[in-house]
């Protein structure tokens, strides 16, 4: 059993393309060594599969940065949302303060008449 150099060079070229540099001399010393002649339809098979798994890789990450991105808008969303429940909570009890003062001041208003018919038929009696 001899190095296949024509399996090697198929390796290092289909290593190059789906790891970069250590891909290809991991692949080029597996083809080297595997068994088999390498023939014209073997490296176009190595080239391509090599071309689909860079492609996949790259829509891989791509859908990486949408998930990542969407996770993102969704941070937001929860953020704003929160300081919008909180801004309507402060106005919820500002608007009970005042409803209550309005109360408070409607009895004292109420309280004042009663007073002053009192003192007016204490006055015309």
């Amino acid at each position: 059993m001899g190095f296949n150099l024509l399996g090697a060079l198929a390796g290092a070229a289909t290593g190059m393309i789906e790891g970069g540099p250590y891909g290809a001399a991991a692949m080029g010393v597996a083809g080297g060594l595997a068994g088999g002649g390498a023939t014209a339809g073997n490296l176009t098979g190595a080239i391509g599969n090599a071309g689909l798994g860079a492609l996949n890789a790259q829509d891989q990450m791509f859908q990486l940065s949408m998930y990542a991105q969407e996770m993102q808008h969704q941070d937001q969303m929860q953020m704003q949302s929160e300081a919008f429940n909180e801004m309507m909570d402060e106005k919820s009890e500002q608007m009970r303060e005042v409803n209550t003062l309005r109360d408070v001041q409607m009895a004292q208003r109420k309280a004042d008449t009663a007073i002053t018919k009192k003192f007016i038929e204490s006055i015309t009696s």
